[in-house]
């Protein structure tokens, strides 16, 4: 296994280094800035596999886009044109994923997202070439609609942010939930001051809350709701709860319902040795997004073991079967190249002096998404 920043290939070229490696992967994620901690997990847990698999014919080169699409456009340029990647990897931000995305696979290079999963990806916009090893950006969302029904709620106020996984955040849970909806806010993406919104929450008569604000966005908004009184039961995705915000959240976060595909209590093997490993080499639980980096490697060395990736074809095969072990159990993709699979109902509770969450349902199961009839391939 090979880890290489821009730096060191920057020394490289200029002392002459001329090996290659068989399978070249630029890793292009969010490491400064809001939102670094999730492109900081999918690093470490992309990492981890690639470590365990010792892999020599496997280089990684890892570029920080700063969640800004102009900047993670350029450094895709650069690993198709100058580092010569075969497969691109890495983005959290769907924004970013559709200003990357369409280009590299229409260049026949292979995308493996860990995190973004918008729907023109999925529908009409997908391609052979792009696999989403995570989800499919509604999925958490419609689960968490589906809860809501089964909770009795008939009266949510829904909010998201303003770019294209808030817009699918909001139309997933709207595809399932049954009842009314007393308010519907897109907010802006990075914004910290809720007030506004929690002031039209208040007024809205509404019997509960679902919100999608993933990183530092879901940090300041649950800790003003805690202290602003509006006692409303909060409904999110696992994005909103996940590890890494649950310590800066706090008690305030105590004992909320939120969704996802993934949580350190799921029963296999694989899944168990993920969290102790991952444990003892970051000195950190993992998150939702170490998880799906950790199996988009392990889909990478899997595909690696069965085709060349200069046969396109035999590699996409490869993928497309998915024959590795997820820390989520049986894998599979559906037609459009989306993951077909259960998602959990959580808790949000406190083991120690650590917050955490616990799996108390399935939402849905074999779950796929809504855009896979529009996908022609």
């Amino acid at each position: 296994m090979k880890l290489r920043s821009a730096a060191l290939a920057a020394a490289m070229a200029l002392a002459g280094a001329t090996a290659q490696a068989d399978v070249k992967v630029g890793m292009i994620t969010t490491l400064s800035g809001g939102g670094a901690g999730l492109g900081i997990d999918v690093r470490d847990g992309f990492m981890l596999a690639v470590q365990q698999a010792g892999r020599d014919d496997l280089e990684v080169v890892i570029e920080d886009d700063q969640r800004k699409p102009d900047i993670a456009v350029q450094l895709a340029d650069k690993m198709i044109q100058s580092e010569k990647v075969d497969i691109l990897t890495g983005i959290i931000w769907s924004n970013l994923a559709m200003a990357v995305v369409p280009a590299a696979t229409a260049q026949g290079k292979f995308y493996l997202s860990p995190n973004a999963g918008p729907s023109p990806l999925a529908g009409k916009g997908c391609h052979e070439n792009y696999f989403n090893v995570a989800w499919q950006n509604d999925n958490l969302h419609e689960a968490a609609g589906a809860y809501a029904n089964d909770t009795g709620f008939k009266n949510s106020f829904i909010l998201a942010p303003n770019y294209p996984a808030g817009k699918d955040a909001l139309t997933g849970y709207k595809r399932f939930f049954e009842g009314e909806l007393s308010g519907e806010l897109y907010t802006k993406l990075g914004q910290t001051d809720y007030a506004a919104e929690i002031a039209q929450i208040r007024a809205s008569g509404a019997d509960s809350v679902y919100f999608f604000l993933p990183g530092g966005m879901g940090i300041s908004f649950l800790k003003q709701y805690a202290a602003s009184g509006v006692d409303l039961p909060l409904v999110g995705p696992a994005f909103s709860f996940d590890q890494g915000i649950l310590q800066a959240v706090g008690d305030a976060a105590m004992g909320v319902k939120n969704t996802s595909q993934w949580n350190k209590d799921i029963d296999n093997a694989t899944n168990a040795a993920f969290v102790d490993t991952f444990q003892a080499e970051y000195g950190r639980l993992p998150s939702l997004y170490a998880s799906q980096g950790f199996d988009t490697a392990n889909l990478l060395i899997s595909a690696m073991g069965k085709a060349d990736v200069a046969d396109a074809d035999a590699f996409r095969a490869a993928l497309k079967a998915a024959e590795f072990a997820s820390v989520r159990g049986d894998f599979a993709f559906g037609a459009n190249h989306h993951p077909v699979q259960d998602i959990y109902v959580r808790e949000v509770i406190k083991e120690g002096d650590v917050y955490t969450n616990k799996i108390i349902a399935t939402g849905l199961t074999n779950h796929a998404d809504a855009y896979a009839a529009d996908c022609k391939m």
